[in-house]
Parts: C-alpha cells; sequence; structure tokens
C-alpha cells in the first residue's frame, strides 16, 4: 500500500480545495428548505463554482460516470445520492450534502448532513453523534497514532449514542487524487493496520443510521440506502497530518 505524503507547500493547496468546498457547503445551506429539489441543490453550486471558482473543477463530475457535480443523499440515502428534480424536500427532512473539487492538481473533499426545518428528537441525536464521532475521529489523527484508534472512535462515538456504524462505507486517503489509500474505516477492525504519518491527508467521513447499519445500493449504480428505509447521516473534513497534530483544513474561513 503506497501512501502520500505531502510537503507544506502540497498541503497549502489540498488546504485551498477544501476551502472551496467548505465554502461551498456553507453556501449552500441558504438553499436547504421545505420545497426545494435535489436537483436545485445542484444547479446552485454549479452556477456558484463557475462565478466564484472558474478554475476548479467539479471532482465528483465524471469520476467513474458520476453524472453530478454533488451527492445530494435525503433520509435514508445513506451516501452518493444523485440530485433529482422529483426528489423534493420537506420539513422534518435531512439531506446529506457531499462535494469535492479539484484546484491545480490537488482535492478537497467535504460533506455535511443538514435538518430541513424542524426534526424529530431521533434526528436531532443522529446528526449530533454523527458530527462528535467525527470531530473524536479528528482527535485521533496524529503522527504515530494508529489508524485504527480513527476508526474506533468513530465506533465508540455511535454507539455512545445509540447508533449503528455504517462499517461497509469510509473515508480515505487524498491529494493529488481523490481517493487515496488508505481505507479510513468507521468501525475497528475493518481498515489497514498502519500508523499516521506527517503529511498524510485523510477524508475522515463517519457515517450512521438511526435504526440499522444495514444498506443496499439502488439500481443507478450509485445510491446507497438503508435497508430498511431509516434515516442515515454522513459528515466528512479533509484532515491533514501535521507536526502539530490534526489540522482541518475543510473550514471555510
Amino acid at each position: 500500500m503506497t501512501v502520500e505524503l505531502l510537503t507544506k507547500e502540497q498541503l497549502e493547496k489540498v488546504k485551498f480545495a477544501s476551502k472551496i468546498v467548505a465554502q461551498a457547503l456553507e453556501y449552500l445551506k441558504d438553499f436547504v428548505k421545505p420545497g426545494a429539489s435535489a436537483w436545485d441543490l445542484e444547479m446552485a453550486i454549479r452556477d456558484w463554482l463557475k462565478k466564484n471558482y472558474p478554475n476548479a473543477r467539479p471532482a465528483f463530475y465524471g469520476y467513474r460516470g458520476y453524472p453530478a457535480y454533488l451527492c445530494v443523499s435525503v433520509n435514508e440515502e445513506v451516501v452518493h445520492g444523485i440530485p433529482r428534480k422529483e426528489r423534493v424536500l420537506k420539513e422534518g427532512d435531512i439531506v446529506s450534502i457531499d462535494f469535492g473539487v479539484e484546484y491545480e492538481g490537488f482535492y478537497g473533499d467535504s460533506a455535511k448532513t443538514f435538518k430541513v426545518g424542524e426534526v424529530s428528537k431521533d434526528i436531532e441525536r443522529l446528526l449530533e453523534g454523527t458530527e462528535k464521532a467525527l470531530y473524536n475521529a479528528i482527535e485521533e489523527v496524529y503522527a504515530g497514532n494508529k489508524l485504527e484508534n480513527v476508526a474506533r472512535a468513530i465506533y465508540k462515538t455511535l454507539k455512545k449514542y445509540r447508533l449503528h456504524p455504517i462499517c461497509k462505507y469510509g473515508g480515505h486517503g487524498i491529494g493529488t487524487k481523490l481517493h487515496n489509500e488508505p481505507f479510513v474505516a468507521n468501525c475497528p477492525g475493518v481498515g489497514p493496520k498502519m500508523k499516521l504519518k506527517e503529511g498524510m491527508v485523510l477524508a475522515i467521513e463517519p457515517m450512521a443510521g438511526l435504526k440499522t447499519a444495514k444498506t443496499m445500493e439502488l439500481a443507478d449504480g450509485w445510491t446507497v440506502i438503508t435497508w430498511n428505509r431509516t434515516p442515515a447521516a454522513h459528515f466528512e473534513h479533509t484532515v491533514a497530518i501535521t507536526e502539530n497534530g490534526p489540522e482541518i483544513l475543510s473550514l471555510p474561513d
């Protein structure tokens, strides 16, 4: 397994790409409201990217044939939801928006699950626990620590919130490619056994189901849903391992 180690100059480029992604997600939050469609979000970000960062390339579009800039996953959709006109948001829904860009040969990637209006207490717990799992995992991202401890932090946090860690999917290395080694598991015992090194960049992305961890892929070949169609959440940051510990690159400013 070849793991990419980036110089400080290269990390700055990943950071710039990641900031574009973070600003995009910040921009989109105002579009997440009842009556908006997943396709509306897609159109909004296409216009925004062209206007603000015309030299940035949407990383997902065309990747292995993927047809959109965004992944828009609503309610039971865990990840890789293709934005469609007929997928209209309503009060009480949740929607995970995942976006990535390539800028001058380097990639950034981030995701966040948004509330559509008021949601139930169970949904609040789902979102709070999954986001908390992300930040607890980030605390484990330092040189010399075991990658498995990142997965363990995610798993333990989700269990504490009485959620179901989705072990089949996870994060990844990122840098000069959208998806690099290593696989960053959401459950211990699933990913590779290795120590983290300075210069590595990881896209960490906990995924959890409210009532199940079992998933299936729809006929479109992309959209992953919970098998019983109960809600799931997904949060992601691009994080660099520096001499001073973890640095979250995918923040808007």
